[in-house]
């Protein structure tokens, strides 16, 4: 059980009611359905999970200003109310890739879901399924990649950080197209904090955790290479780190090879890296700075998107992940060229939270706000979504 004053943080804020209170009573944990926008899964989820795991959901780099401004900055972009337009019939869906996308919302990657939830990725692919959602599936994900497609029903993508052993690589990518993903994305902003990743809300949180780490950590070791299935039959003993030192645009060039599908390039910020990207084969370009937990620029992703969209000139789609927390957040990212939007932190929160049941949630909060603002801003289609939409307030 949780005290009300948590409870009533994970109900959105605002909370009044004291009906079952009294002589120090706690409240029963409440529904799912009580929980009003994703930000109110997150307390929840710190009540139900370890410091530590928490804690990894939590932290950012240094002092959190990245992570923090990934959410401040959409403050920064007003919605232009539109009046006398048609709203009888209100689309958000799209379609990218080929594929019709329920909502333009979808599952980034996570590591290590079953710190979260003992069921894992295995039910945020559940989830997905059930609201027929994109998953992007990490390759530290704690379940392995055969049973996460067969929970999804449909092709994922795979997310690659192809370490520094270039055999590793090449095995990861074909085990990854065998098993059924149908697109690489190459994470290509963790060369640079390789070894040096300064994760103090995690160091802080950890210790406050008792635990004993070797239960889940052979050797109280994290490196990934050791622990994740998809790593598993791999010959992993020159692994030293999760990405090439030397990731260079003739690096990328090689993984072009034998990658068959899809070649998508997450952590591009601007323009110089977005327009070498596509001219080096990448099918889809993803705006993101890894939620803050990589790196300190201070940059927020929304930021980033007109930029990197203008670059790449409509070639391939573009597509954003970083601080959404909102159906605004959502429209304005649509409305500055993004074709998508990744959500990463809200899905942990709502999997540590309830289980299927509150990814699921998080899914149907997002979808709810977004029909909601495009209604206020005369927008009954995605593709209705323009520059036009948004403004920003310093006049940019």
């Amino acid at each position: 059980m949780l005290p009300f004053a948590t409870w009533a943080a994970g109900l959105g804020g605002g909370v009044t009611a004291t009906s079952g209170i009294s002589g120090g009573t706690e409240v029963a944990l409440p529904k799912v359905s009580d929980v009003l926008n994703v930000r109110g899964f997150e307390p929840l989820a710190r009540s139900a999970l370890p410091p530590a795991h928490f804690g990894y959901l939590a932290t950012g780099i240094d002092d959190d200003r990245t992570l923090r401004r990934n959410e401040e900055a959409f403050g920064d972009y007003e919605i232009r109310a539109r009046r006398f337009v048609d709203l009888s019939r209100i689309d958000i869906g799209t379609k990218l890739f080929g594929t019709h996308w329920r909502t333009p919302v979808y599952f980034s990657a996570l590591s290590a879901m079953r710190a979260f939830h003992p069921d894992g990725e295995a039910a945020v692919a559940r989830a997905a399924a059930s609201r027929s959602t994109q998953l992007m599936v990490s390759t530290g994900a704690s379940v392995p990649l055969e049973q996460i497609l067969a929970q999804r029903g449909a092709p994922v993508w795979q997310q690659l950080y192809p370490t520094d052993d270039w055999t590793v690589t090449q095995g990861l990518v074909r085990r990854a197209e065998s098993a059924g993903a149908d697109a690489i994305v190459l994470s290509v902003d963790s060369t640079a904090t390789a070894g040096v990743r300064n994760s103090e809300t995690l160091r802080r949180a950890t210790r406050l955790d008792k635990r004993e780490c070797t239960a889940c950590h052979v050797g109280n070791r994290h490196d990934m290479w050791l622990r994740a299935p998809l790593f598993a039959g791999i010959d992993v003993s020159q692994v030293k780190g999760l990405a090439p030192p030397g990731l260079t645009l003739e690096w990328l060039d090689r993984l072009r090879g034998p990658v068959r599908g899809k070649l998508l390039i997450k952590g591009i910020v601007t323009e110089e890296d977005a327009q070498a990207a596509v001219a080096h084969g990448a099918d889809g370009i993803i705006v993101s700075n890894h939620g803050g937990h990589n790196e300190e620029t201070q940059r927020a992703t929304i930021d980033c998107i007109a930029e990197v969209v203008t670059a790449v000139k409509g070639r391939v789609p573009v597509l954003m992940d970083g601080g959404v927390r909102r159906g605004t957040d959502v429209f304005k990212a649509l409305a500055l060229g993004a074709s998508g939007v990744g959500i990463g932190r809200p899905q942990g929160w709502g999997l540590a939270a309830f289980g299927q049941e509150g990814a699921e949630a998080v899914l149907d909060i997002y979808a709810r706000e977004l029909e909601a603002i495009m209604r206020q801003a005369g927008t009954p289609t995605l593709a209705a979504i323009g520059a036009r939409a948004v403004l920003h307030r310093g006049g940019a």
